[in-house]
């Protein structure tokens, strides 16, 4: 089954002589329970595709299915966000300051419709590593790990089929980026998700991806399999451009 299918994308921001297009006929399809990679330098139109599925980039046109269903417009129902959640790069950001832990995870638990709210937020924060003693701490009381942690939770809260990773590891410390990452390998499994994932780090699409799109300049430019990045393969220039300076960082 196809998660996610998206055909001649095109995404824009401004009119006329103001606009710029920063996606142009984008297609790649993404299986049930895969993990895709959207590669590139910045400004080559990852983000902007997440942006443009969730309905945060509103100017688009082509087609998004998401699990069969076809979205138009920037308009999103509470279905979609049943379906997709996204973790975004800094969680820092991405998290009230005056809102404790518990705050965050009941409110979102909430607005799905949930019951039996404390025993949900309980199960979320050992899902992601933390358990109970951060219940009630404030972001600033949480590292940056931590808070990616309480992100990464919020969006499983309203059990999703597909989670959004936002360059989710690029604003930690080096040392901590493995950890976050082997916890989403581990829910991916545990929690038989779909991964759309966004990096500009080749060895973390090879460490979390099964295939991965390289896009350049708003298009992409070549679909390969994780084991290709691994044996150096890449087919298309810009590919292989990318692959040799990865090698040499």
């Amino acid at each position: 089954m196809t998660a996610l299918s998206i055909k001649d994308l095109n995404v824009w921001f401004g009119h006329d002589h103001d606009r710029v297009d920063a996606v142009k006929g984008a297609a790649f399809d993404v299986r049930q329970g895969e993990s895709f990679g959207l590669v590139g330098e910045s400004g080559s139109g990852k983000s902007t595709i997440l942006k443009a599925i969730t309905g945060l980039a509103p100017t688009w046109s082509g087609e998004i299915r998401v699990e069969g269903q076809a979205l138009q417009g920037a308009t999103r129902d509470r279905a979609f966000y049943k379906t997709v959640q996204m973790v975004f790069q800094d969680p820092y950001a991405s998290l009230h300051p005056r809102h404790t832990v518990d705050q965050v995870l009941s409110e979102t638990l909430y607005l799905h419709g949930f019951g039996d709210i404390d025993a949900h937020v309980m199960r979320l924060l050992d899902d992601v590593g933390l358990g109970g003693k951060f219940r009630f701490r404030y972001p600033h009381q949480l590292s940056g790990g931590q808070r990616q942690r309480v992100a990464v939770a919020r969006a499983l809260a309203g059990e999703p089929d597909i989670l959004f990773l936002d360059e989710p590891t690029s604003a930690l410390d080096v040392s901590v980026q493995a950890e976050i990452l082997n916890l989403l390998t581990d829910l991916r499994q545990e929690h038989s998700l779909t991964y759309l994932m966004v990096s500009h780090d080749l060895p973390v699409i090879g460490h979390m991806c099964d295939r991965l799109a390289v896009m350049k300049d708003g298009e992409i430019v070549e679909i390969m399999q994780t084991e290709d990045l691994r044996q150096g393969t890449a087919k298309h220039a810009y590919s292989q451009a990318l692959l040799a300076a990865s090698a040499a960082a």
